[in-house]
């Protein structure tokens, strides 16, 4: 079955990543229920074991609606089971926080503070707006410096994209890509 979620979410063209999270809750779903097939469960197990992730396990709202997520996938799209209950499941709140940001000062102290290839990452994910998983699968083929942009192969939503180089960041990322061609000629 769980095959089958993973089949199914690579038709819908969600990432690996995706699929390995609801294929994680699905599992953790039956084991809460002793390994029953979802096949055997409805309406109480899913509130029950939403229920038991929010108050026992303290996971976040944000977790809990991915849960939901993942077996909203398996009932409606693998299992084929049109339930209508499901969406009267209430989704979890995230609690109204103010966001803690750094002001530029505090930014380009962080960044002063740092040094070779992390202070490279760091601003081409601040300035560049890249996602860690697009920074650190960054390829030397993917960086155009003539362009001043990089190229982000199957970034958020697993779609290709443009990140603008920044000229300040240009002699660093042309360092980082020498210091990958020498190690490589060495391997």
């Amino acid at each position: 079955m769980l095959d089958r979620v993973r089949d199914r979410l690579g038709r819908l063209g969600r990432a690996k990543r995706t699929g390995d999270a609801y294929v994680g809750w699905i599992r953790r779903f039956s084991l809460a229920n002793g390994i029953r097939h979802p096949e055997t469960m409805g309406r109480r197990e899913v509130e029950a074991f939403l229920a038991v992730l929010a108050a026992r396990d303290h996971v976040a709202s944000s977790t809990q609606n991915h849960a939901l997520a993942a077996l909203l996938l398996l009932y409606r799209e693998v299992l084929g089971r049109d339930l209508p209950w499901m969406d009267e499941i209430e989704r979890a709140k995230p609690p109204r926080r103010l966001s803690t940001v750094l002001s530029e000062a505090e930014v380009m102290a962080v960044l002063a503070r740092m040094e070779g290839h992390h202070a490279l990452m760091a601003a081409l994910l601040y300035g560049g707006g890249m996602r860690l998983m697009e920074c650190l699968r960054l390829r030397i083929k993917n960086v155009d410096v003539a362009r001043n942009e990089i190229v982000v192969r199957d970034g958020g939503g697993d779609s290709d994209g443009l990140v603008p180089l920044g000229l300040s960041l240009r002699a660093a990322m042309m360092q980082q890509c020498e210091r990958m061609l020498l190690l490589r000629a060495w391997k």
